[in-house]
């Protein structure tokens, strides 16, 4: 489980967060509207994945 391997956990969603963002490039070079409606997608993967790696990193204190 990833609950007990947050190295795991961040590195997952760091193939999340580079999907994301290839996807939101797509959308921008498809329609502004659609691209610009991913941004806040992007900013709460990016603050999620910021939470993961900070208890990774007190975790393994």
């Amino acid at each position: 489980m990833t609950q007990e391997q947050p190295g795991w956990a961040f590195a997952e969603i760091v193939v999340l967060w580079l999907a994301i963002m290839a996807t939101t490039f797509a959308f921008f070079n498809s329609s502004k509207i659609a691209g610009w409606l991913m941004v806040p997608y992007v900013m709460w993967v990016s603050f999620a994945s910021a939470l993961n790696f900070a208890i990774w990193r007190l975790n393994s204190l």
